[in-house]
Parts: C-alpha cells; sequence; structure tokens
C-alpha cells in the first residue's frame, strides 16, 4: 500500500510538537521534512534543530528533504537530529556521489530528487546507490503550487528503469484526493503532501482518501 507523508511545510510553526503527533494519530506513515535555504530555492523554512525538537513527538520516519545547494555541509547535523532518510537534489553544486557516501555512513536511507524538468536519465548512474526517489510536481520552494503532470511520466518511466530494485519512488507537490490516484496508478510509493492534508477538517480521512482506501 502507498505511504503518506505530510509535509510539515504546511503545519502551524507556532505548535509544530502538537502537529507532528495529530499526524501521526492520523496514519501519517511518514513525516516529510522540507528544509530550504534561500539559495537553492528562494524560501527559507528551518534546519537541524528544529527537527531534533519535534523528534520525541512521534516514532514515525524522518523524510528530510534538503533543498540546499551544499547538502554535504549538514548530513551529520540532520542525522544527530534524528533523519531516517535524507534525500537531496540531483540539481545540487556538491558531488553527489560522495553526499550519498556520507549518508551511507550513518546508515540512514538515501534519496535523490528532481525537480519537473530534469530529466529522469540524470538518475541513473546513482540507482544502484540509493533507496528513494523523490519526483517534484511542482518547482521547489513554495507549498501550495498546481501540480504538474509531467511528473507522472517520470514516476511511470522510473518505475521500468527501476525494475526489481528495492527503490521507493515518491512525489511530492500537488498531491490531494484528486492528483492522488493518478500517481499511485503511474507507481509512486510514497505521497508527500501538505496543504491538502493540513487544511483538511479532517486529517485521518484526507490521509486515508490519499490512500484510496476511504
Amino acid at each position: 500500500m502507498v505511504k503518506v507523508a505530510p509535509s510539515l511545510l504546511s503545519a502551524d510553526f507556532s505548535k509544530l510538537g502538537k502537529e507532528v503527533e495529530s499526524l501521526t494519530r492520523a496514519g501519517a506513515d511518514w513525516i516529510h521534512l522540507d528544509v530550504m535555504d534561500g539559495h537553492f530555492v528562494p524560501n527559507i523554512t528551518f534546519g537541524a534543530n528544529v527537527i531534533r525538537d519535534i523528534r520525541s513527538h512521534t516514532n514515525a520516519i524522518f523524510d528530510v528533504h534538503l533543498m540546499i545547494s551544499h547538502p554535504k555541509d549538514y548530513i551529520d547535523s540532520f542525522v544527530q537530529a534524528g533523519a531516517d532518510c535524507i534525500t537531496f537534489h540531483v540539481e545540487t553544486k556538491d558531488n553527489i556521489a560522495a553526499v550519498i557516501s556520507m549518508i551511507k555512513k550513518h546508515k540512514k536511507k538515501v534519496g535523490l530528487s528532481i525537480k519537473p524538468k530534469t530529466k529522469v536519465a540524470e538518475l541513473i548512474p546513482y540507482l544502484p546507490m540509493i533507496d528513494l526517489i523523490l519526483v517534484m510536481g511542482v518547482e521547489p520552494g513554495f507549498s501550495g503550487q498546481q501540480f504538474n503532470p509531467v511528473a507522472l511520466k517520470k514516476i511511470a518511466e522510473l518505475k521500468e528503469l527501476i525494475g526489481k530494485k528495492k527503490i521507493l519512488i515518491s512525489v511530492d507537490g500537488g498531491v490531494n484526493d484528486i492528483t492522488a490516484p493518478a500517481c499511485r496508478l503511474a507507481g509512486a510509493d510514497v505521497l508527500v503532501a501538505g496543504n491538502y492534508v493540513f487544511k483538511s477538517a479532517d486529517k485521518k480521512k484526507a490521509i486515508k482518501l490519499l490512500k484510496g482506501n476511504a
């Protein structure tokens, strides 16, 4: 069954601990944590200290998505903060293989993400080294954007490329009850959703709808 990873980017930052707890009670499988540096993307969100502070509020998988120019400088900090999976972008300025190696040394899961305009082929050299691929359904940096259907083609293409390899495909951006069925059908394993979950009057129902079992 597909996993749901609500993005904390859409939460009320004045009560993040309680928000995380509410997501866990609602049936979230993972918590998606968007880290932005103001360089790789225009926005700035939060860093390792915030992740460390909320770690004690749930046992859910912490899926840390680094939208930063130089992830290699921060891997140790996010590992110590409690990250279970660290995903960074293939468009980063750092040596990708070196960053993957750093994360693997800490025995954490590794993800690689691609923007809507980046070709799937950019990921091929790294498929033997990673655990997850995050397909962006919007341009990274801000929540609330409309889903770009190009993500569906990429998910389907990646599903064929991966074959029997144990690599999860995640999709982030514009995921809601309308776009989720197409993402699942294309082959997505993890659905990241921010606004849809947090703006719902019933988070539990929203998560069930994303999974397709409401």
